[in-house]
C-alpha cells in the first residue's frame, strides 16, 4: 500500500499581510500603487523599467498554468505570481519553487541556492599519518 504524498503548506495562525495589505489586495493594485509599498531595491528596479526578458517572463507566468522555467534569478516576485510554480536555474539544474505570499518582493534567486551544503566523509587509508598503522585485513 503506497501512501499518497501531498505537499503540505505551512500552517498560518493569521492571514498573511504585507504592510497591512492582504495578498488579494496587493494582486488588485496597480503598478504605481505597488511601487510605494516595495522595498528600495525592488522599487528602483521597477521604476527604471523591467527588461524585455523580465516582461516576457511575467507574461508567461500570467498566462501559463504549468511550471515556467527561467534563468532570471534577478526577477522580483510580484503579487500576481503568488501560487504559481516556477523552475529556477541554480547553475546546474532547475529547482521547482512554489511561490508563497511571504515571498512577495523577494528575488527568485533567493529560493534556488547555488551552493550545496558540504558533508565531509571520513579520511581514507593513507590520508593521515595515523592511518599508516591501521591493519588492512
Amino acid at each position: 500500500m503506497a501512501k499518497k504524498t501531498q505537499k503540505r503548506l505551512p500552517r498560518r495562525r493569521e492571514e498573511f499581510t504585507y504592510r497591512g495589505y492582504r495578498i488579494e489586495d496587493l494582486q488588485q493594485m496597480g503598478a504605481s500603487e505597488l511601487v510605494s509599498l516595495m522595498p528600495a531595491r525592488a522599487r528602483r528596479k521597477v521604476t527604471r523599467g523591467l527588461s524585455r526578458d523580465h516582461e516576457n517572463f511575467l507574461a508567461k507566468v500570467r498566462t501559463g498554468d504549468e511550471a515556467v522555467r527561467t534563468h532570471l534569478r534577478d526577477m522580483i516576485i510580484m503579487p500576481e505570481m503568488v501560487g504559481k510554480t516556477v523552475e529556477i536555474h541554480n547553475g546546474k539544474e532547475f529547482v521547482a519553487v512554489e511561490l508563497q505570499p511571504e515571498s512577495v518582493f523577494h528575488y527568485l534567486g533567493e529560493f534556488a541556492l547555488t551552493r550545496r551544503r558540504v558533508s565531509h566523509g571520513t579520511a581514507g587509508i593513507g590520508a593521515t599519518r595515523s592511518s599508516k598503522y591501521v591493519p588492512l585485513k
